[in-house]
């Protein structure tokens, strides 16, 4: 009996302290300690923190000091916070670039046609032409069609919804073709804008293999038509063929010369920043919870895809995705209080390049600086600082028994005032837009905590000011009992199969 009496009294001795850490660890999450870090990297000075941009550089350092004045393992590279990861930075040389129609026109990169993707190199490519139209399923295997070594000239059908990812799909058919010249009926000032572009600088992923190796450039319809007419085909009826399979077939006595030459290309790279929390669980501390959100953001009108309004040039994305940004810091200055620290250890990643494509996500989802297979989930946090003041849309509850653990905790804590509802957007396509579908992809269960786009989205009235950091503050404590609870559960999470099944894909 004396034995029972000691150890009740030690469990009502540490049940509240217990109470008391993560109570202490969750109300450092604060309305100020946000709108004084989201001023710091929503700066001016931090010119819309672009994909590579010093000012991105300097955005990861600071966040790196953060997590070390947390007492955060280094999780980067070579005993640092930062990861860097490789960038091909390229430009045209417009004089050298053309395409030349044998006996015919000479169409010159950025007045009468523009590259589209896949190689450049010094060398011109000059063969016979094949012409590539038809039907294209949606999801259907394309067969490899018999152009090895021609130029391809691609004829997206009509009525397609997207011409870039219809052409795309049409080039997968072509992968041994020499080049490629897509067809397009763009409107004349979009056109415009686009020729007037061709000189800028290129930044693209150099870890990956490139989609489609061929040069492929685009041509307007008024440009091609008179020369496919010359060897008998309809430029219009050829287009509106969409029944029947994707065909090719060859253009007798059509030769094309295709030149695409850069005038500068050279390897650079930027930056992921990455704390490491230990847990403290023997066992579960080699398995690791990825809190994540996007540190950059679209720059300047002079360096970016900013807008000029009204004076104002840059784009401060202090809800895209500064909001998400430091509320993955407050998470590490919370959970770095505790004692004992949560079960499983813990990943704090503030990712470049989401603008650019998801880049930096891919990047760490490909190369994570812990073994891949003991990563259970991720929750990422992108624009979380607007709308709703007693909402917050989390996206993909769906697809794993996170959801279930998510509406579990946020029943718990109705002091919160905060509701997690299901993707009211499927339409938009949000699951795939943001970093957390790179970790998807590899199999890992995520939440995407997302409070939807507004006037301000891409625009330089992005500002700190609009932030409302109190209703922020409590999306960052639900994010904090989740992970919390992931972390300290004996199993990890599990997809549901249909969703894995339709979901989890190998990573370039």
């Amino acid at each position: 009996m004396r034995k029972m009496i000691i150890w009740l009294v030690a469990l009502f001795c540490v049940a509240p302290v217990a109470a008391q850490n993560v109570t202490e660890a969750v109300n450092s999450i604060t309305p100020d300690d946000l709108r004084r870090r989201i001023a710091v990297i929503a700066d001016d000075s931090m010119r819309g923190r672009y994909t590579p941009s010093p000012e991105l550089d300097q955005t990861a350092a600071w966040i790196g000091e953060q997590f070390r004045s947390f007492g955060l393992k280094p999780g980067g590279s070579e005993g640092t916070f930062v990861q860097r990861y490789p960038l091909k930075r390229t430009q045209l040389d417009l004089e050298a670039s053309r395409v030349t129609v044998e006996g015919g026109p000479t169409w010159h990169l950025g007045t009468d046609t523009r590259w589209w993707q896949g190689m450049t190199g010094g060398a011109g490519v000059g063969s016979s032409v094949a012409l590539v139209w038809g039907a294209l399923g949606g999801t259907e295997e394309v067969a490899t069609l018999p152009v090895d070594g021609k130029v391809v000239i691609v004829v997206v059908p009509t009525g397609t919804r997207s011409t870039g990812s219809t052409a795309s799909a049409m080039l997968a058919a072509v992968p041994s073709a020499a080049a490629a010249i897509v067809v397009t009926g763009e409107a004349n000032e979009l056109w415009t804008r686009q020729l007037s572009r061709e000189s800028r600088m290129r930044v693209s992923p150099a870890w990956r293999r490139n989609a489609v190796a061929m040069p492929v450039v685009e041509v307007k319809d008024g440009s091609i038509a008179p020369v496919l007419a010359a060897h008998g085909v309809s430029l219009a009826e050829t287009r509106g063929e969409a029944a029947g399979a994707l065909q090719s077939r060859e253009l007798a006595g059509l030769s094309v010369n295709v030149k695409v030459v850069n005038a500068l290309e050279e390897i650079v790279s930027t930056p992921n920043t990455v704390g490491i929390l230990e847990g403290s669980d023997p066992t579960l501390k080699d398995e690791y919870i990825v809190f994540s959100a996007h540190m950059d953001h679209v720059g300047t009108s002079d360096n970016g895809s900013c807008r000029l309004v009204e004076g104002d040039g840059i784009c401060n994305g202090a809800d895209d995705d500064a909001s998400g940004t430091i509320g993955v810091v407050e998470l590490a200055e919370a959970y770095a209080m505790m004692n004992p620290r949560p079960r499983r250890s813990m990943i704090f990643l503030t990712v470049s390049g989401e603008e650019r494509g998801l880049w930096g996500s891919q990047y760490f989802a490909t190369n994570p600086t812990v073994p891949a297979n003991r990563i259970v989930a991720n929750l990422n946090a992108d624009m979380i600082g607007r709308n709703w003041t007693d909402t917050v849309v989390v996206i993909g509850k769906e697809h794993s028994d996170l959801g279930a653990t998510l509406n579990e905790v946020n029943a718990r804590h109705p002091e919160l005032n905060m509701t997690a509802i299901d993707d009211i957007w499927p339409d938009q396509g949000f699951y795939f837009r943001s970093d957390h579908y790179n970790f998807a992809r590899r199999g890992i269960p995520i939440l995407f905590f997302f409070t939807g786009v507004h006037d301000d989205y891409h625009r330089p009235s992005d500002e700190l000011e609009l932030i409302d950091v109190e209703k922020e503050s409590r999306i960052v404590k639900l994010i904090f009992h989740v992970g919390l609870e992931v972390a300290n559960r004996d199993e990890r999470p599990q997809w549901n199969p249909e969703s894995y099944a339709e979901i989890v894909r190998p990573m370039p």
